[in-house]
C-alpha cells in the first residue's frame, strides 16, 4: 500500500482543523446571541408588566382621589381645586418622563456580549499574533 504524501495530508487536516475553528466559533457565537436574545425578551415582558401594574394602580387612585377631593370642595372651591389637581398631575407626568428617560439610559445595549465578542474575533484575525 502506498502512503499518501504527508504535505498533502497535512494541508487536508490543516484545512479540517481551520474549518472545524470556524464552525466552532460561529456556533459559540450563535448560541450566546440567544441566550440574550432569551435574556432580552425576559426584560422586555418584565419591564411591561411593572409598568402595567403601576399606570392601572396609579389610575386607580389618581381617579378616587380626585373624585373624593373634588366632592369636598364642591360648593367652596371647585375650580381652584381641579386646577390645582391638573398641575399637579402635569408634574407628575414630567417627573415619571424623565425617570424612564434616565432608566432607559441605564439600560445595557442589547446583544452587547454577542459586539464585544465579535470586535475580539475581528481583532484576533487581523493581528495573530
Amino acid at each position: 500500500m502506498e502512503k499518501p504524501p504527508a504535505s498533502s495530508a497535512g494541508f487536508i487536516g490543516s484545512l479540517r482543523t481551520l474549518g472545524d475553528g470556524l464552525v466552532a466559533g460561529v456556533e459559540d457565537r450563535l448560541e450566546l446571541l440567544s441566550i440574550e436574545l432569551h435574556e432580552e425578551k425576559f426584560r422586555l415582558i418584565q419591564t411591561f408588566v411593572w409598568i402595567s401594574a403601576a399606570v392601572f394602580t396609579g389610575m386607580m387612585t389618581i381617579t378616587f382621589a380626585s373624585l373624593t377631593l373634588v366632592y369636598l370642595f364642591w360648593e367652596s372651591a371647585r375650580l381652584a381645586v381641579l386646577g390645582g389637581l391638573t398641575a399637579l398631575y402635569a408634574g407628575a407626568l414630567v417627573a415619571i418622563i424623565l425617570a424612564f428617560r434616565r432608566y432607559l439610559a441605564r439600560q445595557p445595549k442589547p446583544f452587547a456580549a454577542t459586539l464585544e465578542e465579535l470586535g475580539v474575533d475581528r481583532a484576533c484575525i487581523r493581528n495573530p499574533n
